[in-house]
């Protein structure tokens, strides 16, 4: 397993165009966020699940690989990385109401279960870690092509690796080790990001595995293991960014480990007071990967406060822009759940 290096960061090539599209993305995700939060609150939607405190990892892992390119088989908490790769504030709205035009389903799986065509972002299951030996497969076919020669391995227009995403209480769970097993073995293009939150739901870390890190069990795979402090947008970035070299370039497959911590409780159906305590929570929103990253653009100059609060301002009215259309938006009729199950006959 590899600690992340100082030496040689890709971030530091980062132009400020760049940063600053990084930064709205993460900002854009959360202002999203709270008001589903909130719309939960109000009884509008029946359940959501929350990305706050997760934006730093999911943006640095989106902007290292080939958005709307690669493959990307997401899990239920990334709603910063579905946002980088195109999914807008309106169209997660729609699915939060399960309204006509949803775009990952029709409105037939729950909010959160991302699935965009367009950006080639996979269509999830409800059962944890199943995405995992999806992406692999996926990578599998991806090696399989370029080596019969029917794409070529250097076309950045094809797509060159699978990356997927789940949470370290996920790994517990058989697929994971099935999907890490085979890239292993067939050194796959192939990425697998843990956003390590230290609780599976309500069961802490300790509980879950007996070793410190879950990158700890790369090397029982033949993957390259690394593990990364998650609120660090620039050093997700930097480790992410050497992984997707590595996946492009026939290294085979990586397993990041993002430290993180959720900002809520699992779920909008949680009580996380019945497991952590409010001094722990109150800690980590010290440790905010919105807000550090708002202090490094700041210290370098790349935006001053009031380009921070006019980005604020800005998704704050897209938000509110969103929420009117979701809810302007009529819902299906009750015959629509019969349709678009199977395939038609022609």
């Amino acid at each position: 397993m590899q600690k992340e290096s100082a030496v040689a960061r890709p971030s530091a090539h980062l132009d400020a165009d760049t940063l600053r599209q990084m930064y709205w993305i993460m900002l854009l995700s959360r202002r999203t966020d709270e008001r589903a939060w909130v719309l939960h609150r109000q009884g509008k939607i029946a359940f959501h699940i929350s990305a706050m405190g997760h934006e730093a990892c999911q943006v640095g892992m989106a902007f290292a690989i080939q958005r709307g390119v690669d493959y990307v088989n997401p899990y239920y908490r990334d709603l910063a990385l579905v946002m980088a790769l195109g999914v807008t504030p309106a169209q997660f709205m729609v699915s939060l109401f399960g309204k006509v035009g949803e775009y990952s389903s029709g409105g037939r799986q729950m909010p959160s279960h991302f699935g965009y065509r367009p950006a080639n972002i996979i269509s999830g299951s409800a059962p944890v870690a199943t995405q995992v030996p999806q992406a692999a497969g996926l990578a599998f076919a991806i090696k399989y092509r370029q080596q019969m020669g029917l794409v070529d391995a250097n076309d950045a227009t094809q797509p060159r690796l699978a990356l997927t995403c789940l949470g370290e209480g996920s790994t517990s769970q058989g697929e994971w080790h099935e999907g890490m097993n085979w890239a292993g073995v067939h050194k796959l293009p192939f990425i697998c990001m843990v956003q390590n939150n230290e609780y599976a739901i309500s069961v802490p870390i300790e509980a879950q595995m007996a070793v410190s890190n879950v990158a700890d069990r790369a090397a029982a795979y033949g993957v390259t293991g690394v593990v990364v402090d998650g609120n660090d947008v620039l050093a997700v970035y930097d480790v992410a960014k050497a992984a997707v070299e590595r996946a492009y370039t026939g290294g085979g497959a990586t397993l990041i480990e993002a430290k993180t911590y959720r900002l809520t409780p699992h779920s909008s159906d949680d009580d996380d007071r019945t497991y952590r305590s409010r001094e722990e929570v109150e800690t980590w929103k010290k440790k905010d990967p919105i807000l550090r990253f708002q202090n490094y653009l700041l210290e370098n100059s790349i935006m001053t406060q009031a380009e921070l609060d006019d980005a604020d301002a800005r998704a704050k009215s897209i938000v509110d822009a969103a929420q009117a259309e979701a809810e302007s938006t009529p819902y299906p009729a009750p015959e629509f759940a019969l349709g678009a199950v199977y395939a038609e006959e022609n």
